[in-house]
């Protein structure tokens, strides 16, 4: 009688350029590292402990996300945020998260839908918070929601438009008002994504986006 052995895979830890992306992406699109500043490749491997040859593996990729741009001989440097890309943006958004919040609607598997209860508790304490915490809540949000389409293309590509969504916001960030409600609105949205409401998973998020836009608009 023969015996099946279940090999478990283990999780591959991230890499030495993994880790450079995921610092630089976050002091990207928080403005940590602001519009048209230089990117410190000697600043970014002291502060990461590593040689610079992953910096600027990671600093390659995040250009092709639109984050950074190279300069023969001068060097990389963030992007600027452009208002005028707002309605670029916002019409990509208004087809892609409605689409994506049905999809995870349907496809949210039963410990997807235990993160999301979770993540709903953790909003009853976010009303407190200042707006730059309020603004790493609203990116949690919505990263647990993409991840529950399970489609790694999709989410790629809704991460990719979400972040120079949230670099607009930091910019407005110190003038904006109402920003706990604006993350507040993700309450309803989670519990059609977690009860398996499609239709109104989807009309949530089409608000949602919406009323960001119009929010920032305000300011302009």
């Amino acid at each position: 009688m023969s015996t099946t052995v279940n090999h478990v895979i283990p999780a591959t830890a991230p890499s030495l350029a993994d880790r450079a992306y995921e610092f630089l992406l976050d002091q990207l699109v928080m403005l940590g590292i602001r519009p048209g500043d230089p990117i410190n490749e000697e600043w970014a491997s002291s502060a990461l402990g590593m040689g610079r040859t992953p910096i600027r593996e990671a600093l390659k990729r995040l250009e092709t996300e639109r984050l950074v741009i190279a300069y023969p001989r001068r060097g990389t440097f963030a992007t600027e945020v452009n208002i005028s890309d707002l309605a670029h943006i916002s019409q990509v958004r208004h087809i892609l998260e409605p689409t994506a919040a049905a999809a995870a609607a349907t496809n949210a598997t039963d410990h997807d839908r235990e993160q999301l209860a979770a993540l709903r508790d953790r909003l009853g304490t976010a009303a407190s918070a200042d707006n730059r915490e309020l603004l790493r809540t609203d990116l949690d949000l919505h990263r647990a929601i993409y991840r529950c389409v399970h489609n790694p293309f999709f989410e790629d590509t809704l991460i990719h438009y979400d972040n120079l969504a949230t670099r607009i916001w930091c910019v407005f960030l110190p003038r904006l008002h109402g920003m706990a409600g604006h993350v507040g609105e993700h309450l309803p949205l989670l519990t059609a994504v977690a009860e398996g409401d499609a239709d109104k998973a989807a009309e949530l998020t089409l608000d949602h986006v919406i009323s960001f836009e119009k929010a920032i608009r305000v300011l302009i």
